[in-house]
């Protein structure tokens, strides 16, 4: 068996896991990031190829409960009490859980609901606290709820995305495969419109 690499990567999932992290077997030739960070790292490392990174999609975070009745529209539930377990991904490890931590930061509830956060080690994580009502509600990724142009059960505050930093997730073109023609068609049909409906149809902004 070959030896188990690293985590180099992470890619959203048609499922709606946008941290969804996988282990390598073998080499990469491209990189699919949730976050903007670790290919502008890799590229100033010289592991990534120069010019070729972009933003593939952007993600979008809201506040989620399984009860159709558990989250208002405008997001008052966070300032009412009502939630007695709040479920959150960790700050230190999900670019969704920092964006969380500075939206409740900056919507001035994050001290009195502290006590009642349930932390996941990704917004994966975090999810399946609030599905399975471990949580009554918690700060998802709207591609995990998101099919058919709705959301699909449950009911959702749409975060403003002014309240966080912008969940960009890049792509590049990793050094082995600078000469490889498919990686290069690859990243050249993410660009594409196909592609981009693709991206939009499953809770990405563009």
């Amino acid at each position: 068996m070959p030896e188990r690499r690293k985590p180099v990567a992470s890619t959203p999932c048609a499922t709606g896991c946008p941290e969804l992290s996988f282990w390598t077997w073998r080499l990469p030739k491209r990189l699919l990031s949730a976050d903007s960070e670790t290919p502008a790292r890799l590229e100033s490392e010289g592991l990534a190829v120069a010019g070729t990174r972009f933003t593939y999609a952007t993600g979008r975070l809201i506040l989620w409960s399984a009860d159709a009745n558990g989250v208002d529209a405008q997001g008052d539930v966070l300032r009412q009490g009502r939630i007695a377990r709040l479920a959150v991904a960790d700050p230190r490890l999900s670019p969704y859980g920092a964006a969380t931590f500075q939206a409740m930061t900056r919507l001035g509830v994050l001290e009195s609901l502290r006590p009642r956060l349930v932390r996941g080690e990704s917004i994966g994580q975090a999810w399946q606290f609030a599905a399975s009502g471990n949580a009554q509600a918690g700060f998802v990724a709207l591609a995990q709820v998101w099919e058919g142009g709705r959301i699909a059960r449950g009911s959702a505050w749409l975060v403003p995305a002014d309240l966080h930093a912008p969940l960009r997730q890049d792509a590049a073109l990793l050094a082995p495969g600078r000469q490889h023609a498919g990686a290069r068609a690859f990243l050249d049909f993410l660009k594409g419109p196909q592609a981009r409906a693709i991206i939009r149809d499953h809770g990405y902004e563009l």
